[in-house]
């Protein structure tokens, strides 16, 4: 078991499609939303993730200042559903977290959640910042970190 944090050009090929493929499976098929999911944002950011026995089982999208918002971001976190229950999820927010502040240097990040998300988002110190609003068709919130 390993977590990995690597910028886009340091993924092998092999391994950006098994990332798309799990975020695929997640966001797209498993929450069946349709939507585009290969949004060009992942060229401009690091990629964090755990694998166990080669598989990527859990992955986040560490986007920095200005490609999503003016902060950094957090966005795709997810753990492949056979590995839930086992404290990843956190433990993968905790290092996205640890990133943006000891490699970037930045104390404020801003993540998009899904609404049912804000407990375990505010529990990183985490705080809406919007009102909840339908982000193809699944209720969302804006949330702010600041360090």
């Amino acid at each position: 078991m390993s977590w990995k944090v690597k910028n886009f050009n340091e993924l092998s090929t092999h391994k950006l499609y098994e990332i798309l493929q799990v975020r695929t499976e997640v966001f797209v098929v498993e929450q069946e939303c349709a939507y585009l999911e290969v949004d060009g944002k992942d060229r401009h950011s690091f990629h964090l993730y755990k694998e166990e026995n080669g598989e990527v089982v859990a992955y986040a999208r560490l986007l920095p200042a200005g490609v999503s918002y003016n902060e950094p971001s957090i966005g795709r976190v997810l753990v492949k559903e056979e590995f839930r229950g086992r404290g990843f999820a956190s433990e993968l927010v905790k290092r996205g977290l640890a990133f943006i502040h000891d490699e970037w240097g930045e104390q404020t990040v801003k993540i998009q959640a899904q609404e049912y998300l804000q407990e375990f988002y505010g529990s990183f110190g985490f705080r809406v910042v919007t009102e909840t609003y339908l982000d193809d068709g699944i209720p969302h919130v804006d949330m702010i970190l600041q360090g």
